[in-house]
């Protein structure tokens, strides 16, 4: 008897262990760590040539630094649901990452759909006009271009709007021979 006595703990020595290892299995996937998913706007700030005044041309342009533009979101029933400024780094270029923006209708919320970016101001008064290159008075839709940063727990998507742009006060007229 004193044999069947110790298989009898052993055999339950075994089933608690591959109960435990089943537990901790089962607490490991239900533990998944929640990825973070980013909403980025990227674009550049430019001043216009003044020979472009008038179209939508950025040739000869040259880039703003510290330029400021806003981005917008409205939801479906017009609201604004999201607006925040960003200033352009030393190259005209602007990446705004989009804190506390939140999709609630998956459709109408997204950003393709509801944002718009819009130039706000020039630090250049030399170069301060609003022009709607790229519809920056009204507000440049966004165009998806494939672009997206991903890490472990980590994903930015990125969108892309038209390059804007100011132009100059005055521009000296050319003169016609």
């Amino acid at each position: 008897m004193a044999s069947s006595q110790v298989a009898f703990p052993i055999t339950l020595f075994l089933f608690s262990l591959a109960f435990s290892s089943i537990s901790a299995s089962e607490e490991a996937t239900t533990k998944t760590v929640e990825k973070k998913v980013d909403v980025v706007v990227e674009g550049m700030v430019y001043c216009q040539s003044c020979n472009k005044f008038g179209s939508w041309s950025l040739t000869g342009s040259t880039p703003i630094s510290g330029a400021k533009v806003s981005v917008i979101c409205k939801n479906q029933k017009n609201q604004v649901s999201y607006y925040k400024s960003f200033a352009t780094n030393a190259n005209g270029y602007f990446y705004a990452q989009l804190d506390g923006f939140k999709m609630k209708n998956n459709l109408s919320d997204h950003p393709l759909q509801s944002c718009h970016v819009k130039l706000v101001s020039s630090p250049l008064q030399s170069c301060n006009l609003l022009t709607n290159v790229n519809y920056g008075l009204d507000g440049s839709p966004l165009r998806y271009e494939k672009k997206n940063f991903a890490d472990n727990n980590y994903e930015a998507v990125i969108y892309a709007a038209g390059p804007l742009a100011f132009r100059p006060a005055y521009c000296t007229p050319s003169s016609h021979n």
